[in-house]
C-alpha cells in the first residue's frame, strides 16, 4: 500500500472529496429546508454520519471492493432510488398537508434513522470510487481522509444556507427538498 503523498494528490484528492460530497450536500440542504428549526444534535449528526460514510465507503472499495464491487455497482442506482424517492416523497407529502392544514404537520421530521439512511444511499458512489483508487494503487488515507473532511465541510456549509432558506420559504422550500433528493435518486439509477 503505498504511503506517500505530493501536493497534487492533496489536491486531487481534495477535489475527489468535494465531487463526492455533492449528493450529500444536497439532501443536507433538503433536510434543512424540511425542518429550519432542527435541533442542534441532528444538525450535527447529518454532516458527522455523511462525512463517515463518504470516508468509509472508498475505503471498504479499496480493500474489499473487487470481490462484490459488480454486485454493487449493478444494484447501486436502485438501492439509492428507492432510499430517496421515499425519503423525498415523505417531505412531498408532509409539506402539501402542511401546506392545506398546517396544524397536521408532525414537529418531528426527520429521524436519525432518516439520516442513517440517507447516508448510505449518498455514499454508495464512493465504494466503486474506492476500487478505482486501489486499481491505480492511490494512497488510500489520504483520500478518504479528505473526502470526510471535504464532506464535513460542504455539509456544514449547507446546514448555514438552508436554515436562512428554510425560514424564508416555510413547506415550498420543503417540496423543493423532496423533489431535490428524487432528482438526485433519479440520477443515480439513471447514472
Amino acid at each position: 500500500m503505498n504511503f506517500a503523498f505530493s501536493v497534487a494528490n492533496l489536491v486531487e484528492s481534495l477535489f475527489l472529496g468535494v465531487a463526492l460530497a455533492m449528493d450529500a450536500m444536497a439532501v443536507t440542504l433538503s433536510n434543512t429546508l424540511c425542518e429550519p428549526d432542527m435541533p442542534a444534535s441532528k444538525k450535527f449528526a447529518m454532516p458527522l454520519l455523511f462525512a463517515l460514510f463518504q470516508m468509509a465507503m472508498p475505503i471498504a472499495g479499496f480493500f474489499g471492493g473487487t470481490l462484490i464491487a459488480p454486485l454493487i455497482e449493478a444494484y447501486a442506482g436502485i438501492v439509492s432510488l428507492v432510499i430517496l424517492a421515499f425519503v423525498g416523497g415523505k417531505m412531498i407529502i408532509e409539506a402539501i398537508r402542511e401546506l392545506r392544514d398546517p396544524e397536521a404537520c408532525d414537529p418531528t421530521r426527520l429521524t436519525y434513522a432518516t439520516i442513517f439512511a440517507e447516508a448510505i444511499a449518498t455514499s454508495i458512489d464512493a465504494f466503486v470510487v474506492g476500487v478505482s483508487l486501489a486499481a491505480s494503487g492511490a494512497n488510500i488515507v489520504l483520500y478518504g481522509g479528505m473526502i470526510g473532511v471535504a464532506t464535513f465541510a460542504c455539509c456544514m456549509a449547507m446546514l448555514l444556507v438552508g436554515r436562512r432558506l428554510g425560514a424564508h420559504f416555510g413547506s415550498h422550500a420543503q417540496i423543493a427538498g423532496g423533489v431535490v433528493l428524487l432528482i438526485i435518486g433519479l440520477k443515480a439509477f439513471l447514472g
